[in-house]
């Protein structure tokens, strides 16, 4: 039997041609695809089976993390370094985004001092891998994702067709590999991101030059053939979505991401996006999923995450939302704990809403992946450590009634349930705007459906009731026989009625933002 490593380089050197046009005429013709039982279509894909290591995980930490980190002014700093007229509203004039003004005043001109002269201040001189993983797996992550590339067009990658990447630049190290070797010591999946799609549109923005004031007219750097590999070439006039219709860019997308499947076969990949580029889209997917089969003696273990209804064929991710309810199909919600880049002065989210969020999401059968924003440097603020801590804690009393969970008959009772935000991409808002009172639970069931665990998300009064458990309720099959306190041995007081189950609160009941309680029924 080949081991797996020959197994794979076989593999990629046996690829399956795709019919299209003519190579010469159609740069997306016949994409090299690992062979294997998927083919780039929605009908091969629904072969797709969830695997149960990301059913059970549930929660997952991302480094969404680069060297647009370094200016301290958040996402979207390469982009909007660039904008100097940005149209008013409601009237108003034209005017200089605050990046803009920021990099003019503390670098200079984007006409002499670019994205480009960005990229090597990144250094990550206090970045310890090791030492993260180890906060995060204590934190209760049982997956870690690394960003492989933002829109900025910066591999983190050891790439061998792209010079503007973390070995050869900035930190001149390997960062997702770097990661990957701390995940799996570890124990954690591995995940990557890639946001390269929308790249090509996202950073025109850089082959403009300002329409006003004393410097009108002078081209940006990203006019520079010398760095049209870091900026990319100029769109077309009419190609301005988020994903790019050249076909040139498109190949140029999928081998990136190939190399980047290629170079480390992880568990996860994740783009931020629909499903990119129709077909070409389809092609990288068969191939990440036939590769990992050929990783894994023929075995699905992949997750693919993109920002669309999934029907089975990937797992669908919902930014900074949730879903409605609970979803047939496993998802995900991907989120920060602030903005996405570092920014100084930001508000991250307390260990208590990411609590509350994750166990929300959880009972609708979902994932949270949360971004542990990182100093330019690469270590953490003090009060996210204190956050990370906080939520270990947590874990530790009520893991139990996370991991490897399934979700209930219904996913929740209390006023949350009815008067949860709109929020984004297709979902509810990830943390409801009024917050969650003593009345919102949140249901989830062992996998063998054996036990209930309901949490209570907010203080629990002297009184916790029920309601979906009550002996009129119908939801719950058998009668229900104990109820239990997650991380106590002590006898609980509480009572079956009619419209509840009713629990009397324990005098010394420690402060929660969601206390859970384990709930069994009469055989």
């Amino acid at each position: 039997m080949l081991k797996t490593s020959v197994c794979l380089a076989i593999l990629v050197l046996a690829s399956a041609p795709i019919p299209a046009q003519d190579a010469k005429s159609d740069p997306t013709a016949n994409l090299p695809i690992a062979k294997g039982k998927f083919q780039p279509t929605d009908e091969s894909f629904k072969q797709y089976q969830y695997p149960e290591w990301f059913r059970d995980a549930k929660f997952g930490i991302w480094a969404h993390w680069g060297p647009q980190a370094v200016p301290r002014h958040g996402d979207w700093y390469a982009k909007k370094m660039y904008m100097h007229d940005v149209p008013g509203r409601g009237g108003k004039a034209a005017a200089p985004d605050p990046d803009n003004v920021y990099h003019v005043e503390h670098y200079g001109h984007p006409s002499k001092f670019g994205y480009k002269d960005i990229i090597p201040l990144w250094k990550a001189e206090k970045w310890d891998p090791d030492q993260l993983m180890a906060l995060y797996k204590k934190a209760g992550a049982k997956y870690f994702v690394s960003m492989g590339t933002h829109h900025d067009d910066f591999f983190l990658w050891n790439s061998k067709i792209h010079r503007w990447n973390a070995v050869q630049m900035g930190p001149k190290k390997d960062v997702v590999g770097l990661w990957q070797k701390a995940a799996k010591k570890q124990g954690l999946r591995f995940g990557v991101s890639e946001h390269l799609g929308a790249s090509f549109t996202w950073f025109q923005s850089a082959h403009s030059a300002d329409a006003t004031g004393p410097m009108a007219g002078v081209p940006y750097d990203g006019n520079d053939p010398e760095y049209a590999d870091l900026y990319h070439g100029k769109a077309a006039p009419d190609d301005r979505g988020w994903l790019t219709k050249n076909p040139v860019w498109q190949r140029e997308w999928f081998d990136s991401i190939k190399e980047l499947v290629d170079n480390y076969h992880p568990d996860l990949l994740y783009s931020d996006s629909p499903l990119p580029f129709g077909d070409v889209g389809r092609s990288m997917l068969a191939h990440f999923y036939n590769q990992d089969m050929a990783k894994n003696g023929g075995k699905l273990e992949a997750v693919y995450n993109c920002k669309q209804e999934s029907g089975g064929k990937w797992v669908r991710d919902i930014e900074r939302g949730v879903a409605e309810g609970i979803s047939p199909e496993p998802w995900q919600t991907d989120t920060s704990i602030g903005d996405w880049f570092y920014r100084t002065g930001q508000k991250y989210k307390t260990s208590a809403e990411i609590v509350q969020m994750l166990t929300d999401i959880v009972s609708k059968n979902g994932n949270l992946l949360i971004n542990i924003v990182q100093t330019p440097e690469g270590d953490l603020e003090p009060d996210m450590l204190k956050t990370l801590d906080d939520i270990a804690a947590w874990i530790k009393v009520n893991g139990e009634g996370i991991y490897a969970t399934r979700p209930w008959a219904v996913y929740g009772e209390g006023p949350s349930t009815k008067t949860q935000q709109r929020g984004q991409f297709g979902g509810l808002r990830d943390v409801p705007e009024k917050g969650y009172t003593p009345e919102d639970f949140r249901f989830t069931k062992s996998k063998d459906g054996k036990i209930l665990y309901a949490f209570c998300l907010g203080t629990p009064a002297a009184e916790v009731r029920i309601t979906s458990l009550g002996r009129n309720s119908k939801l719950a099959e058998k009668r229900v026989a104990s109820v239990q306190l997650l991380g106590s041995k002590a006898k609980l007081d509480w009572k079956l009625e009619d419209d509840a189950v009713v629990i009397k609160s324990p005098a010394n009941l420690p402060a929660s933002p969601a206390t859970g309680f384990r709930i069994t029924f009469a055989n």
